[in-house]
């Protein structure tokens, strides 16, 4: 793994006896001691500390910043306040998603942090749009019902926000980027911190109760367990925001008036309906079905859809997963699964497996 980039936080990670893997380009822990499934449930009971400085940050302050990632997103973005975050799609002119990301309006700038494996990708394509600056800064994910306790310990301003607020707040040491967010289904926080300052910072977090390092392996089922997509998995270039049940994501102005990449094939599609959806899947039994797995109407029948995200959800007690269906299939609708040569029963669910628990 000596061609893998490192984090701020890798030695961090191997005192405390994280696995470490490669992950889109850097080198990462999946786990710790404590392993996947309790770390899971550690996240959902107290509180996870997650390394993502893998994730690129971005800083957007050119004049022409909200037309441009108007153009690029079918998001509100003229009318976000100041101190607000949103999640956006950048989607391509076919109306497939290029990736999906967060924006923050910090005042006079635009905070943006997208997804490390589409980073190269993104950085010039948002960049032919308008000014953009990539700040080298780590960005940790403090997630859980422990987590605005122990944030507050090192600055009682976070009690104050609410889900999706973000602001610029001393901790430690400097000023860090702070979002009331996460990718979990939890209530958190993500903190922009200077690399300099990253391991006092997460070390100060692990001093604190019920505060426990987290890897990408419980991070992946706790996401999954939430219903959140994950790019090159659920969502992709092929994918539109429609058929990936994600029009909430797209504000009512924007769905109306158009004016970004693929407005015609996504306004189509919000109009007539989408062919497939993606639903949640409850196999029966305990093994998992994987991304890949092919799902049927009937055993032996042809394929007619197809698993993105599978994995045993801790906090669910079962196997769940995340797919793609025709989109006239409903909740309580059984399909199969075809697993290691034989074909196991799966019913279609509502997503979020678990409900959502952020601070509104």
């Amino acid at each position: 793994m000596s061609d893998l980039r490192r984090t701020p936080l890798h030695d961090l990670h191997l005192r405390l006896g994280g696995k470490m893997v490669p992950f889109a380009g850097w080198e990462m822990p999946v786990q710790y001691p404590m392993g996947v499934m309790q770390e899971h449930l550690h996240t959902r009971e107290k509180a996870g500390l997650f390394d993502v400085s893998h994730m690129a940050q971005l800083r957007l302050d050119g004049p022409d910043r909200v037309a441009a990632l108007e153009r690029l997103m079918p998001v509100n973005v003229a009318e976000l306040k100041p101190g607000r975050q949103r999640y956006g799609l950048l989607t391509a002119a076919d109306g497939g998603i290029l990736d999906d990301l967060m924006f923050a309006n910090m005042g006079d700038w635009h905070y943006v942090v997208v997804n490390a494996a589409r980073a190269d990708h993104d950085i010039p394509h948002i960049s032919a749009e308008t000014s953009v600056t990539r700040i080298d800064r780590a960005l940790l994910a403090l997630q859980g019902p422990g987590a605005e306790a122990a944030l507050a310990a090192l600055n009682g301003a976070v009690r104050d926000m609410r889900f999706m607020d973000a602001r610029v707040l001393p901790l430690i040491e400097g000023d860090c980027i702070v979002t009331r967010s996460g990718y979990t289904g939890e209530d958190g926080f993500e903190i922009s911190v200077a690399k300099d300052e990253a391991e006092t910072l997460a070390e100060a977090l692990l001093e604190q109760e019920g505060v426990a390092p987290v890897g990408l392996g419980a991070r992946d089922s706790l996401r999954l367990e939430a219903g959140l997509c994950l790019y090159g998995n659920d969502i992709d270039a092929e994918t539109n925001p429609v058929e990936a049940d994600l029009a909430w994501a797209m504000q009512k102005r924007r769905r109306e008036e158009g004016g970004f990449a693929g407005d015609a094939v996504i306004q189509s599609a919000l109009r007539d309906g989408p062919k497939r959806r993606r639903v949640g899947l409850r196999p029966e039994g305990r093994a998992p079905i994987r991304q890949g797995t092919t799902l049927h109407i009937r055993p032996d029948g042809a394929p007619i859809g197809m698993v993105t995200s599978g994995s045993f959800g801790p906090s669910v007690g079962g196997p769940v997963a995340m797919g793609y269906v025709p989109a006239d299939m409903a909740p309580g609708d059984t399909l199969f699964a075809h697993l290691r040569g034989r074909y196991v029963p799966v019913a279609i669910a509502d997503l979020p497996f678990v409900p959502h628990r952020f601070k509104r």
